[in-house]
């Protein structure tokens, strides 16, 4: 086979819009109200941006509230079915910190915050970080019924696997905010719902 043509490298990048909107930002985020919120506004504009789904994840210095990365959806504008909020905010801090274990020994610990419970790709992504903490706006149908979007088989006690392996979960963090986002995104006449095979726009 002729190998030259094969695929050897893959990434992608946050849009600069999100370093425009992070601008305003304190140097800290000192409450999960104060985290939750900005992933509630990062993942609004990412659908208004049209750079992907109305996801938005952060992972922050649970002590300290220091942010070290953010990240949201970009599937539709890097062309990967991987790069979920979650998956985007993990690698970048990872990548900031120079570290494949968000929870080695020695630095602080960290967080992701989600602007709802990850699905079943970022469930492993989340769980194999290194993180101490999943702090998320909320769990349950409303993501799929509102916007369409598969969130794969998830187990019943997914909490308790975090929790089982020194992962503290924190749920219902400005709930409302973060279902009224999924809401304008099943609402929007052009809404991309990204599906595997093949992507379906939803009319509302």
């Amino acid at each position: 086979m002729d190998a030259s043509a094969l695929a050897t490298t893959f990434g992608a990048q946050l849009p600069a819009w999100v370093l425009t909107e992070l601008a305003g930002v304190p140097e800290t985020l000192p409450t999960d109200e104060d985290r939750v919120r900005l992933t509630n506004r990062l993942a609004e504009r990412n659908h208004q941006e049209d750079t992907g789904g109305p996801f938005a994840a952060l992972v922050v210095e649970t002590g300290t509230g220091r942010l070290v990365s953010a990240g949201v959806n970009l599937v539709l504008s890097s062309g990967l079915s991987s790069t979920h909020a979650e998956v985007v905010a993990v690698s970048l801090a990872q990548t900031r910190l120079g570290v494949w274990d968000l929870g080695a020994p020695g630095g602080p610990d960290l967080e992701l915050v989600v602007n709802w419970r990850p699905c079943a790709m970022c469930y492993g992504a989340a769980m194999w970080s290194g993180i101490r903490r999943l702090v998320i706006a909320g769990e349950g149908p409303e993501v799929e019924r509102l916007t369409g979007f598969d969130e794969g088989p998830m187990r019943e006690d997914w909490a308790e696997q975090f929790e089982q392996r020194g992962i503290q979960v924190v749920s219902g963090v400005l709930r409302d905010e973060a279902v009224t986002v999924f809401q304008t995104y099943g609402e929007r006449e052009d809404a991309v719902i990204y599906n595997a095979r093949g992507s379906v726009t939803v009319t509302p």
